[in-house]
């Protein structure tokens, strides 16, 4: 599943494609059809996103929700737009640039009430400009729960998925089996403050790279990291690898449904 940088940069990418131009919208696969129709000939005035929510709003009052969950996508282009397949939910076109959508958990025409409902279920999200940590401290100092599946808990900090739930708490020593009521405010702060930045790289660079300058294939002398996902990684999907700083064999095991990556020797049971 796209993770929060992935989203923020969309609502980037539709802002620079379709902000202030009419679109012409169709649903291809005819599952939106009646509210594409409400769209075309309005303008994008505004994209927003939270967590791994995106919002475009189309004139004065028509949101739409986007939650791309485990299979949506997205494809961009300029003309000529080839013709859709009908697996298009969908498209939205304008003179310039054309942007398909695949498959997506959720693509639905809302009310701003409704809109105002999502983000109240959503934990704060290191990428929001002014977001307040401490609603996301409260719930963990309080929680039994381990800090690696509170980071996943969407109502806790919204938009961490697998690969920065792993690569922050090794970058920062925590085991991940570590109960959140056990971590410091200090602790806490770190690692937002550190999903700030990494996340912010993220949308800059549309990849996850969490590795330090010191780090690097090239201050290394290692081979770069070869995965689908990019991005140089410390511990994620690097199960049964040597650890980058200590050696040891990067541990895996299922943890909230998802599989979880650390090293047992940076981060220490304690």
């Amino acid at each position: 599943m796209p993770e929060g940088h992935t989203i923020h940069r969309l609502a980037q990418d539709h802002a620079e494609k379709f902000a202030d131009r009419k679109v012409t919208a169709t649903s291809p696969q005819g599952k939106f059809s009646d509210a594409a129709a409400l769209l075309t000939g309005q303008q994008l005035t505004r994209t927003e996103a939270h967590g791994k929510h995106l919002f475009l709003l189309f004139g004065a009052e028509h949101w739409v929700h986007i939650h791309l969950g485990l299979f949506g996508k997205y494809t961009f282009g300029g003309p000529p737009a080839p013709p859709p397949t009908d697996t298009v939910r969908l498209r939205l076109a304008n003179d310039a640039h054309y942007a398909d959508l695949r498959g997506p958990t959720t693509c639905a025409l809302i009310t701003d009430a409704e809109k105002q409902a999502i983000h109240d279920r959503l934990g704060p999200d290191p990428l929001r400009q002014g977001e307040d940590p401490a609603r996301a401290y409260e719930r963990i100092s309080r929680s039994r729960t381990t800090i690696a599946a509170l980071l996943m808990d969407q109502k806790v900090i919204a938009g961490v998925g697998n690969v920065y739930r792993a690569e922050v708490l090794f970058r920062h020593g925590i085991d991940p089996y570590t109960p959140g009521k056990n971590l410091t405010r200090p602790q806490l702060a770190v690692i937002w403050d550190d999903l700030v930045a990494l996340m912010h790289d993220g949308v800059r660079a549309n990849r996850i790279d969490t590795v330090r300058p010191e780090h690097t294939p090239e201050a290394m002398n290692r081979a770069p990291r070869v995965d689908d996902h990019g991005g140089e990684v410390y511990v994620y999907r690097r199960a049964h690898r040597p650890c980058h700083l200590c050696g040891t064999e990067i541990r895996t095991a299922e943890l909230a449904a998802r599989n979880l990556f650390w090293c047992p020797t940076c981060q220490p049971a304690r």
